[in-house]
């Protein structure tokens, strides 16, 4: 299967096929990022008042979504 090229403002962008090198980094930033998520999820339930619209594993995965392909990226 050959991998589609787009092109969008001058930048080329290629499909890549997730390696193992991306799951094993995304997989150590979100441990890391789990205790993280608790305490800022406790803060903003006692700041606020009434639950955050997301839980800390959703917000750890969000982050760990975030930052893991910035590592990859050229």
């Amino acid at each position: 299967m050959q991998s589609q090229r787009l092109r969008a403002h001058g930048v080329q962008h290629v499909d890549r096929v997730p390696r193992p090198e991306f799951a094993l980094y995304f997989s150590l930033i979100l441990i890391v990022a789990v205790p993280f998520a608790l305490v800022g999820w406790v803060m903003s339930l006692v700041r606020e008042r009434r639950l955050p619209e997301c839980g800390p594993f959703a917000r750890a995965w969000r982050e760990a979504g975030e930052i893991t392909p910035e590592i990859f990226r050229p």
